[in-house]
């Protein structure tokens, strides 16, 4: 198998830590890691515990956790609520209630860091799985992508680094090889509603039925998460900003072609010039300091960054 190449401006950049994945004064906590991809996603995956799945691990997750840990956007912070809680090594696998209590972005971001630690590059991508909630839908998700020198680019979701998980979802792939068409990147979304080949209904956190958090506007949400993902601000997933409108769920003629532009650098492969000069230049996409949150549990709140 040849090998494959990466640019080394990439390569430099996907393998230094972000200003959300560094683990500042907590970095000591790295010295024990492993450096192998898979290792390292299991460690990130026993660490963290996804908000919903208090009942998978029969974990009643007290209320305090479930509304504020995933309030975290930062490795740090992460770091600092799992010592508290556990001080042991990074490396030991914790119980359920030793957890930061989290969602899909939360074990992308750690494992990221993680990567990055061991010079591996790493970036988080926002999209939709196909192998996330009812048959037919595409849910919003987070996954890790990695550089393997034989493979290039790997999407891998630590979230399912557990046997449990992987039985508990059915899950017919390799976690550390998650295949493109069962997790479309955001832009690669985008596209094919934009062509008729997708219908923007079947995008989003639930089916239609189930509230207003699916569609159009979803899937252009989740591109500028994703386009700030591969510049290396990785909030969350309920920050906004860039809508253009007073009413972020409208989508205008105008934001379809910025967001056309932006798929075209946010897709399966990344021209790494043109997504940083695009994200850079166009205040539309670029993420502000200020970003508005819609926080599931504490309510919408204007948040400053780092």
């Amino acid at each position: 198998m040849s090998s494959a190449r990466l640019d080394q401006d990439a390569a430099a950049f996907y393998a230094g830590q972000s200003a959300f994945s560094d683990p500042g004064a907590h970095a000591p906590l790295y010295a024990d890691l492993p450096d192998d991809p898979a290792e390292l996603a299991r460690v990130a995956r026993d660490l963290v515990i996804h908000r919903w799945e208090g009942e998978l691990f029969r974990w009643a997750i007290p209320e305090d956790r479930l509304h504020n840990d995933a309030e975290t956007r930062y490795v740090d912070e992460i770091c600092r609520i799992v010592i508290e809680r556990n001080d042991a090594p990074l490396t030991r696998r914790r119980e359920a209630g030793d957890r930061f209590v989290g969602i899909c972005r939360d074990f992308a971001l750690l494992y990221c860091s993680f990567l990055r630690h061991a010079g591996i590059p790493a970036r988080q991508r926002c999209g939709f799985a196909g192998y996330v909630g009812a048959d037919g839908f595409h849910g919003d998700h987070v996954v890790t992508e990695y550089w393997d020198d034989e493979r290039g680019w790997l999407l891998a979701d630590p979230q399912l680094a557990d046997p449990m998980v992987v039985d508990a979802w059915k899950v017919d792939f390799d976690p550390m090889d998650v295949p493109r068409d069962r997790f479309l990147v955001a832009g690669k979304a985008w596209r094919a509603i934009r062509a008729g080949e997708a219908d923007p209904k079947t995008f989003g956190l639930h089916p239609p039925e189930e509230g207003p958090l699916f569609g159009e506007w979803f899937v252009a949400h989740s591109l500028r998460l994703d386009l700030a993902a591969l510049n290396k601000v990785e909030t969350l997933q309920w920050d906004i900003w860039g809508t253009g409108t007073g009413d972020y769920m409208e989508v205008t003629d105008a934001l379809r072609a910025l967001h056309d532009r932006a798929a075209l650098v946010a897709g399966d492969d990344v021209p790494f010039s043109a997504a940083r000069k695009l994200f850079e230049g166009e205040a539309g996409l670029r993420t502000p300091k200020t970003v508005l949150s819609l926080a599931p549990f504490n309510g919408p709140r204007e948040v400053t960054l780092r």
